[in-house]
């Protein structure tokens, strides 16, 4: 079998690169595995290129590139660089065991909220033993923004729970009615210039009083000063961030002492090199073939 020669690049943390090499590795033995020096020096053999928020215009100037498969959910960062080639392929990573792993945390913030497990967590920080009424799942009413891959495995996994589960995604249905019959809002959504700061005062206005709030997709969806407003108010009771506008959170941030917002840094879900080596090296190796690429991204739509 033909060597492949693909680029590995992007912001990773320390020894992530290095499991993705062994990932990648073991899912195409036949496949050699660049670094952008060693790209650089042949751009021309370069004929895929794995990516993770890659430094803006390291893809131009590969006129072998096939395919840019992203090894993260999210593309809106490399959809973003001016430098990205127009005329190759982009495609998005749909992970399975990331999509579990999302589900998961979906599940554990609307179990918290369901049970106020949160404000059991500061009653203890404060030495208060206080209980207060148990809600049952059925009780709650649920609605999921998003409903691709990971909004729809999220979905899944509430309504098995046992929880009245709704899904909205932009297809013209209108969302203030859906918000004002949700006790919990779990934001999947990808981030668009339509979806921008579309979790804002009048969002929350929309919602019944003391709803939660999960946001698990992109910081910029949330006006974080409405956000805030609605937590003083008790127009929202609690919020679960895991995405912010700018990561990490900046010291003194006010979410970072918020008694009515539970953080996480980023954490809700990763992507697994496990899974997902296999996912990319199938669709290298059908951009190389001239077949359909999985989840190939609509440039026009954002993701």
């Amino acid at each position: 079998m033909a060597t492949l020669h693909c680029l590995l690049c992007g912001d990773f943390d320390l020894g992530e690169e290095a499991q993705w090499r062994q990932a990648l590795a073991a899912a195409a033995p036949q496949a050699r595995w660049l670094n952008l020096v060693e790209a650089r020096a042949d751009p021309s053999a370069v004929q895929a290129a794995l990516v993770a928020n890659p430094p803006p215009g390291s893809l131009q100037g590969l006129p072998g590139l096939r395919l840019i498969q992203s090894l993260w959910a999210g593309v809106d960062k490399l959809l973003a660089d001016p430098g990205l080639p127009a005329d190759v392929p982009v495609a998005r990573m749909v992970d399975p065991a990331m999509n579990a792993a999302m589900a998961e945390t979906a599940l554990w913030a609307t179990l918290s909220l369901q049970r106020g497990f949160f404000t059991y967590a500061a009653n203890q920080r404060a030495g208060l033993w206080r209980t207060h009424a148990q809600r049952r799942a059925q009780d709650l009413r649920v609605l999921v923004l998003g409903q691709g891959q990971m909004g729809g495995t999220a979905a899944a996994a509430l309504a098995r729970q046992g929880y009245q589960v709704q899904g909205w995604r932009r297809d013209g249905t209108p969302l203030a009615p859906l918000l004002a019959t949700s006790d919990v809002v779990v934001n999947l959504l990808p981030l668009t210039a339509e979806t921008r700061g579309l979790v804002d005062a009048r969002f929350f206005a929309a919602l019944p009083r003391g709803a939660g709030f999960v946001n698990l997709a992109r910081g910029a969806h949330v006006v974080d000063a409405d956000l805030l407003a609605a937590l003083a108010s008790g127009q929202l009771g609690h919020a679960v961030l895991d995405v912010f506008h700018t990561e990490p959170l900046p010291a003194g941030h006010p979410f970072w002492q918020h008694p009515q917002v539970t953080m996480l840094p980023h954490a809700a879900a990763f992507t697994d090199p496990r899974s997902a080596a296999a996912v990319a090296m199938a669709n290298v190796q059908a951009a190389i073939a001239g077949a359909p690429i999985a989840h190939r991204v609509d440039p026009g739509r954002g993701y």
